[in-house]
């Protein structure tokens, strides 16, 4: 077969892509994993607040802070699940890796810097001003995380993805 035939059925099968059903089961077990991980652990952190004070607050589910990340251990299992999926040295898992300490950087350096600065903001507005304006609410105060919380959500995140992977 002449060269440009063999480079239009090599165009052809590349535009194509890989076998759905290879590429359709790799997403789903990549995209649940981590979602499935961050929501137990949040789910996690709303029986610990009512264990810890008798009321349930179920806005746990949605907010940010406590013990452990919810974001690092989905995005450490979601680099965990495409390391094993598609090797150590691809590409794909060293992006998935920077994304991952990016977040969990950020979890523990940036936001955490806003809740305490928060703390502070909410304290001068308790002590200086004796009528406030009525409708203010506080500002959120629980954003970021310690360093020990993002460690014991990454480490969460990797064992569930190990776990996840030798399951299914």
């Amino acid at each position: 077969m002449p060269a440009a035939g063999r480079a239009r059925i090599f165009i052809a099968r590349a535009r194509e892509g890989p076998e759905p059903d290879i590429t359709e089961a790799l997403t789903t077990k990549t995209l649940w994993l981590p979602l499935v991980v961050g929501s137990l652990i949040q789910c996690y952190k709303v029986l610990s607040e009512y264990a810890r004070t008798r009321r349930w607050n179920l806005r746990r589910l949605v907010e940010t802070g406590g013990m452990p990340s919810s974001h690092a251990a989905s995005v450490a299992a979601l680099s965990t699940s495409v390391g094993i999926q598609q090797g150590l040295s691809s590409v794909l898992f060293g992006v998935t890796l920077y994304f991952s300490l990016v977040v969990m950087y950020d979890a523990a350096g940036l936001r955490r810097a806003a809740g305490r600065q928060a703390v502070i903001l909410n304290r001068l507005i308790d002590e200086h001003f004796q009528h406030a304006e009525e409708g203010t609410h506080k500002l959120m105060e629980l954003l970021g995380h310690t360093p020990l919380e993002v460690l014991v959500g990454a480490v969460l995140g990797v064992a569930s993805a190990v776990i996840w992977h030798w399951i299914f």
